[in-house]
């Protein structure tokens, strides 16, 4: 375990996605410069259960994942453009003051081994990803590109069709607390059910 600068956010974060935030809360404009201080310039992302992202006063999630920063603008009156690339797991032990901004013990929270992840369902899954992404596109609603490419490493995929997938946010941090990538796979093989029902109700309108 190891403390590490945490970023709550009030949208869940998966792993293989990009992240890109506009800083202007002078704690987290700190936190980006810490960071950018160190040899690996690393922050965690938690999403916030009850509150909101501003001021403070929220209730966080212990699941997350690290964002690393790729690319980091100042702006003219201070505040800093950041894109960063979402990467490994983790859990948090423990939660420190916040000094001036969130700090928490945590510790990778690779996936767990439950069996080999089932190909043809991963290919049946992403079919129905990139259909469901495209649809949600026509519908006018904001989501990543649906032909984006997937990783040739079955738990890297999983993550990133969980963000490809036109989902709630609690959805897709149900997606990141699964123990492991064929569990994940199952489960937004279920959410995408009502996802389609969803988007063909819509389209009907």
């Amino acid at each position: 375990m190891a403390p590490m600068p945490m970023f709550p956010l009030g949208s869940a974060r998966l792993p293989g996605s990009v992240l890109t935030l506009q800083v202007f809360e002078p704690r987290y404009r700190a936190l980006v410069r810490d960071c950018l201080a160190t040899e690996e310039p690393e922050f965690g992302v938690v999403m916030i259960e009850r509150g909101r992202e501003v001021g403070g006063g929220d209730v966080r999630s212990n699941v997350g994942a690290v964002a690393r920063m790729l690319r980091v603008t100042e702006t003219n009156d201070g505040r800093y453009a950041v894109i960063a690339g979402m990467g490994r797991r983790i859990r948090v032990h423990e939660w420190l003051p916040d000094n001036p901004y969130p700090c928490a013990d945590v510790e990778d929270w690779p996936d767990e081994i439950h069996g080999d992840v089932d190909t043809d369902l991963l290919q049946a899954v992403t079919a129905r990803v990139r259909r469901s992404a495209a649809l949600a596109m026509e519908l006018g609603d904001p989501v990543p590109d649906p032909s984006t490419a997937l990783s040739d490493d079955p738990s890297v995929a999983t993550f990133q069709l969980g963000g490809l997938a036109p989902l709630a946010d609690l959805d897709r941090h149900r997606l990141l607390c699964a123990p492991g990538a064929a569990a994940r796979l199952s489960l937004l093989a279920e959410m995408l059910d009502t996802v389609e029902d969803v988007l063909a109700f819509r389209l009907q309108d």
